[in-house]
């Protein structure tokens, strides 16, 4: 009975993650709608190259790169101290209301994020540069200049995400066993002794974890995000590997050059998984598998 009901789940990942595999050799084709997959005919290497060779790649590189750490370094940290906070406080019930607050934005869509962030930083209307123009200063057009774009997509990333990321982490908070705290406090350790060498230890697997995963999909800078903030005077700065394949490999039709993109970053996501699980084990002790 326990294979039975393991029967959708294996049906469920042979259908729509495994049997997908199979026709991704569409990257190594001239694909044509009309011939299908076997019949189109073999180029081999040629859409790597054609993107590799991109004058646009090195860019498209850089900008998902730093967009994606950012997201990482600044992302991670205020997960954890939001997690820390709420487990040390002693007001369960403003735990609750504050835990309930920040994970809402989590749920709301981009377009909606993006009128947010377009009632604060507009330039002629925003409430940021409305306050700017009072002390006598210029507004700034954070969403169409390139040195605060990319500042703007982390910290709008790192507003949505940390009550939801923070759920995680304080999972594992409330995993620790307790008498390690009573020990400690009967030991005469402070609060912050008790948080820096009980509660931050007992997080290690899990952040491990979080960062792992993370940096498997390094090259996934957030598309949603992007291509509804970014605009045509940012694109230097904005552009990141999928809105390029968006525009490219789906506006213009090139579902071969588009599948390529994407077994390229799946091969870098790979190996920086297998390289960050090893060295992982080897000096925390812990990784993914």
């Amino acid at each position: 009975m326990l294979y039975l009901m393991l029967l959708p789940g294996l049906a469920y990942f042979i259908i729509f993650r495994y049997w997908p595999l199979w026709n991704a050799q569409i990257a190594f084709r001239d694909f044509q709608p009309t011939l299908g997959v076997w019949g189109s005919p073999w180029v081999g290497f040629q859409h790597f190259q054609e993107f590799f060779g991109s004058y646009y790649f090195s860019q498209l590189l850089v900008n998902t790169l730093v967009i994606s750490l950012g997201k990482i370094v600044l992302g991670i940290p205020p997960a954890i101290l939001l997690a820390v906070a709420l487990h040390e406080t002693s007001r369960r019930f403003l735990s609750r209301i504050v835990q309930t607050l920040s994970y809402l934005p989590h749920f709301l869509s981009w377009v909606i994020v993006y009128g947010i962030l377009l009632a604060m930083l507009s330039p002629s209307e925003g409430l940021i540069n409305a306050g700017l123009r009072a002390i006598g200063l210029e507004p700034v057009p954070f969403l169409t200049s390139t040195a605060t774009f990319q500042p703007v997509v982390v910290l709008s990333e790192v507003w949505k995400e940390t009550g939801w990321s923070a759920i995680l982490f304080l999972a594992a908070l409330l995993s620790i066993n307790p008498a390690l705290y009573e020990a400690a406090a009967i030991d005469g350790a402070s609060r912050w002794q008790q948080i820096r060498h009980i509660s931050l230890p007992g997080m290690m697997d899990v952040l491990v974890l979080v960062v792992l995963l993370k940096l498997g999909s390094i090259l996934d800078a957030g598309f949603h995000q992007i291509f509804v903030l970014y605009s045509l005077p940012v694109y230097s700065v904005g552009d990141i590997i999928d809105t390029w394949v968006y525009r490219q490999g789906i506006q213009n039709f090139q579902f071969s050059l588009a599948t390529a993109v994407g077994l390229f970053k799946g091969l870098i996501g790979l190996v920086l998984i297998v390289v960050a699980n090893r060295l992982a084990r080897r000096f925390v002790g812990t990784g993914l598998y």
